[in-house]
This record gives C-alpha cells, structure tokens and sequence, in this order.
C-alpha cells in the first residue's frame, strides 16, 4: 500500500533544467512546447516562469534571463518565482542545450502520473459512495481513464510520406520503399474564377450535413495546390487518423476504389498505379496532424514552428471548426466557445499570413424545408463564423435527399442527378458569390470540375 502523505511524483530537478535550457537555447521551446504544457510542472513557481517564456516565444522573441525576469517582473511575479537569483541559479547550474527534450519528457511523465492519482481518487470516491447506477459509474471511470490517455496523445505534424510508407508496410503488402505563392488555387477552374483562388489571410469556410464530402473536398483543395503550386499545406484532421486520411488521398489520386485500397484487394494493375501514386504525393509539402484534442494556441505553436522549418506555409486545411476546443472560459456556453474558435482561426490566419480553409457542420435546419438548399443561418453553434469568415460555402448534393427510384418516377425524362454537386458560395468578402457545380465520385473520396451550362431565364 502506499502511505497516504506521500508526495505526489515530481522532479524539481527535471524541472528547473528544462526551464534553464529555454533561457541559453533559442530554439529549445519551439521543440518543448509540443511535449510540456505550463500545467504540467508540478511547483507553481516553476509554472510561472514557462508561462513567461512562452508567452515571449509567442511573440517572437528572444527568451533569455533577462527578457524572463521582465515578463515576469511585468506579470508580477518575479518575487514570488525567486526573483532574478533563481533565474540565476538554474541557468548556472543546470543550463544545457542538449537534452531538453529529455528533461521535458520527464516532466510530462510525472504530471501524467499525478493525473493517474487524481483518477484514481475519483474513482475510489465513486466507488465508496456506491448507489444503483453501477453501470453509470463504471462508465464514469472510464471515461477518466479514456481522458488519460486522449491528454497523452498530442501528435505532431507528420509528413504525409511517413504516412504513406506506413500504409504499404502494413501485412499483405510488399513497400516500394526502405518562395512563397501568392492566391492557392483550389483547383476546381470555375471556383477558382469566382473566388480567384484563396488568398492569404483569409478563412475560408465549407459547410454541409454529415456525409454530404466536406472531408473529401478538404483533401482535394490540399492535393490539389500542393501538386498545382508546389504549395506547403498543412491539415489538422480531428475526426479520422491520420493513416484513414492519407488512404483517401491514395485513393483519389490512383482512381481505385477506397474500400478496395483499404482491404489490399487490387488488381496487379491497380495495385502498380497506386504504387505510382504513392511516390507521386509522397514528393508533396503535405504535413498531417491528427491530434484528437486541438486548440488555437496549439495549432499556432505548430504552425509557426513548421512555418520556421519549412521557410514558408502557403495552405492550412482544418477538419473540421466545431471539433476543435476553446480556452475553456466559455465550455458552458457553446455558441460561445464556437465564436472563439472561429474569431482565434481568422487571428491565426492573419498573424501566419496564410489561408484556412476549415469545414463546419450545418445544422438539421436545410432537412426540414424543400428544398433543401444550405443557407447561412444553417451553420450550426454559428456564434461569429458568418462574421469572421471571408468566404463561406456550401456544399448541396440532391441524390443525398432523393433516391434513384423517388427521382425516375418523379422526373423521368431527366437522369438521376448522382454525385451531382452545387458548390454555393454564400458570402464572399472580397467578391461575388455564386454557385459552382461539381461532380463528387464517392467511391474514390474525389471532386472533379463538372461543366453545366444553365439555361438563361426567359
């Protein structure tokens, strides 16, 4: 049994290196801040002081013991850190520009050890108070646990090449493998006319109902300037894996069905063009975060540091903005931490100077009227979205509301309007709205340009 006054685990050591190497090594924040969170470190005044180093990072610039002790001297602090003698002291003794990752890593261990005491509590508590609803406690607990985990899987941005050899070294398949642009093109030849591409800076939304290809048409505007302007993207992807979606790029780029792709059931023919594709998007600037849990100042920190190894970002791809979290101020309020969220992208957007184009979920508004065209006042939690976003669009696909057989008795002298797909820019800032129209492939996750000629109104 362990004694109940004993001290929860920290390293003060552990600590304190970790805090001086920040001070002599301008670049080790940008490589610990993906590791250790301010609330990770187990003594407050330690807290304090990378609180200060972090928000002089997120400045851009310089932290050393003199920019610390006025950041903290500013926040009112610096007494109760241990003034300038601890900055000091720890730079001094400890201070080392190798090793830090290590040192954070011990920091991270031990605060997740002191989240495994804290569940643990709850869960003894839970258990002592008792009641009929078993099943409800058990589910509580391990929800604890679940949430555990979730805080310990904060990944990085990957390459998508990474994520391709890893798809063909998966069992039953041999792998093949041991400046700076203006407006993003979309792609698409008429959106690209209406909108004149994506601009820099700006928040582009794409909104529909569940299942309607918001993901699909995501990853299509990523391919599409990475291999038409050797763009540099990068895709924050919450609701799949970072190995489902680089399989739907797979997929859309080799023209094989994507169930198919996925089981390894391909034909030699098949299988000798995806292997084809993979060396062809393996060569793009395609960089992949699938972190299930993301906020603004966490897509910040990773963007501007890829940004930094990368000399440049020209595409920010997010699916999808009501998945994401807010600061935490306003979780009881969700209108209100979905207006964060979207006010911290157009932020992000501007400081970055890049576009993101991010996709949001309509609410069930567009199915209760016919027609069941998408409308602004649809976007769902809405909050500031319209107001933030420079470009908002929709995407509307008949043959999701109507079937094969409801559409042939009802219109039988004109064909069944399969992945058929109007593309309807509500609001453009900076622009013209109007209406696109697109032809969706779902079994190879794919938008292609469909040309419709409208017949002019009499």
């Amino acid at each position: 049994m362990v004694a109940t006054d004993a001290l929860p685990p920290f390293d003060v050591e552990a600590e304190e290196a970790c805090l001086a190497s920040l001070m002599v090594d301008e670049e080790a924040l940008g490589r610990v801040e993906a590791i250790v969170a301010p609330e990770d470190f187990y003594r407050d005044q330690h807290r304090w002081t990378y609180e200060a180093a972090l928000a002089i990072w997120q400045r851009g610039e310089a932290v050393n013991q003199v920019t610390l002790a006025h950041e903290l001297s500013r926040r009112g602090k610096l007494d109760d850190v241990g003034g300038i003698p601890f900055l000091s002291r720890i730079v001094g003794e400890l201070a080392t520009p190798v090793g830090v990752e290590h040192y954070a890593g011990i920091v991270k261990r031990d605060a997740t050890y002191r989240l495994m005491i804290s569940a643990g509590s709850q869960i003894v508590q839970m258990a002592y108070a008792g009641g009929p609803d078993l099943d409800g406690a058990i589910t509580r607990a391990e929800n604890l646990i679940s949430g555990l985990r979730q805080a310990q899987r904060m990944s990085d941005l990957v390459p998508l090449r990474e994520l391709l050899d890893s798809f063909w070294e998966t069992p039953g398949i041999d792998s093949p493998f041991a400046g700076t642009i203006g407006a993003i093109r979309s792609g698409f030849m008429d959106l690209d006319t209406l909108l004149g591409g994506f601009h820099r800076s700006d928040l582009v939304v794409v909104a529909a109902r569940p299942s309607v290809g918001k993901s699909s048409l995501l990853l299509n505007f990523a391919r599409n300037a990475a291999v038409g302007q050797n763009a540099r993207v990068a895709i924050f992807t919450i609701e799949m894996s970072g190995d489902q979606l680089a399989q739907r790029l797979l997929a859309s780029e080799c023209g094989v069905d994507a169930a198919r792709l996925r089981l390894g059931q391909l034909s030699e023919a098949e299988e000798r063009r995806a292997m084809h594709a993979t060396g062809e998007l393996s060569g793009l600037d395609i960089y992949i975060d699938d972190s299930s849990v993301v906020t603004i100042p966490q897509m910040h920190t990773k963007l501007r540091r890829l940004k930094q190894q990368l000399g440049g970002l020209d595409l920010v791809v997010l699916d999808y903005l009501q998945l994401m979290h807010g600061s935490g101020r306003s979780r009881d309020n969700r209108v209100q931490e979905v207006s964060e969220i979207s006010r911290g992208l157009k932020m992000l957007a501007r400081e970055l100077d890049v576009p993101i184009v991010a996709a949001a979920q309509l609410s069930r508004a567009p199915e209760m009227r016919q027609p069941h065209i998408p409308m602004l006042s649809d976007l769902r939690e809405s909050g500031s979205i319209e107001q933030d976003a420079d470009v908002v669009m929709f995407i509307y696909r008949e043959d999701i509301y109507v079937t094969r057989e409801e559409w042939e008795m009802r219109n039988f002298d004109q064909p069944y309007p399969e992945g058929i797909t109007k593309l309807i820019v509500a609001k453009h800032r900076n622009g013209p709205i109007g209406v696109v129209h697109l032809r969706f492939r779902n079994h190879l996750s794919r938008f292609e340009d469909l040309m419709v000629i409208e017949e002019e109104s009499a």
